[in-house]
């Protein structure tokens, strides 16, 4: 927790100015945050939420949820894997409610209107997966979504990445024509 109140503490009584053009603002008090585009802010976030993830497996493992977490700056994964919808939607709200509040706690914010829901399948049939339902815990009911993108890579949900490579070859051929 020492790590967390340092950087709390440094993060107090900032101040900053926005340049546009020939238009200079006056200074003004910049409450939270590290700032944007600051070499240091990837650092300074993982460290300070080294001891969030180490005490979020710790309840994740007390409450006997086997599920992975994969974090890059500030988008995270939680992965399960189950052949019951209603046991992976069970642990992925169970999980999602743990790290909310101990983001709470942390002093972060979670944007829910960013948080998604995706299934992999290996089903051959008609893949319809339930929605999971966060309302309880303020967040909306979440459609499984049919693509998945995540740090530049399109996926669906039978890893054959042909979004991917559809996207990728127009967004190429549309450089070139140009």
């Amino acid at each position: 927790m020492r790590v967390v109140k340092f950087f709390s503490n440094d993060l107090v009584k900032r101040k900053t100015k926005y340049f546009w053009n020939n238009f200079s603002s006056s200074q003004f008090k910049v409450n939270m945050g590290v700032g944007q585009g600051s070499a240091l802010s990837p650092i300074l976030f993982a460290l300070y939420l080294s001891p969030f993830f180490h005490i979020l497996e710790k309840h994740l493992k007390n409450l006997n949820l086997n599920i992975s977490i994969l974090s890059f700056i500030d988008d995270s994964l939680f992965l399960i894997q189950s052949k019951s919808f209603q046991i992976s939607n069970a642990h992925i709200f169970n999980s999602y409610n743990v790290a909310f509040n101990l983001l709470s706690k942390f002093g972060l914010l979670v944007k829910h209107s960013k948080t998604e829901v995706f299934h992999f399948s290996r089903s051959h049939g008609i893949f319809n997966p339930p929605p999971l339902d966060l309302s309880i815990i303020g967040s909306p009911i979440l459609h499984p979504k049919k693509t998945w993108r995540y740090l530049g890579f399109i996926f669906n949900r039978k890893l054959l990445f042909c979004q991917h490579i559809d996207f990728y070859t127009n967004k190429a051929i549309s450089t070139v024509s140009v």
